[in-house]
């Protein structure tokens, strides 16, 4: 008898939804904290400002190493962002801009 390589144990389930609920609650709590406490208005605009703080964190490395078709295609996404404010427009020039400059260059 063979085992079935997408079964998962049991003990797997169970702390993948531990940190499910973890997660969750860790966000609730924050929402529940935030809601009841009076920030400054400079703590607001922080907090305001922080996601795209992370994405810029986590993208800039991968493109400041990248290529230059990647370099022009990032340039792509920021103009298309700053001109539409929208991110699935931004989203869908940045892939239309990749695939043109990777075919090109």
């Amino acid at each position: 008898m063979t085992r079935d390589p997408l079964a998962l144990a049991p003990l797997t389930v169970g702390v993948v939804l531990a940190m499910a609920v973890a997660t969750y609650l860790t966000k609730a709590g924050g929402l529940w904290v935030l809601g009841r406490v009076d920030l400054p208005d400079r703590a607001e605009r922080a907090l305001d400002a922080l996601p795209g703080a992370v994405v810029v964190s986590i993208l800039a490395p991968a493109v400041v190493t990248a290529d230059p078709p990647t370099w022009l295609a990032a340039g792509v996404v920021v103009i298309a962002a700053r001109r539409t404010g929208r991110v699935l427009v931004a989203l869908l020039f940045g892939v239309g801009a990749i695939l043109l400059f990777r075919g090109v260059l």
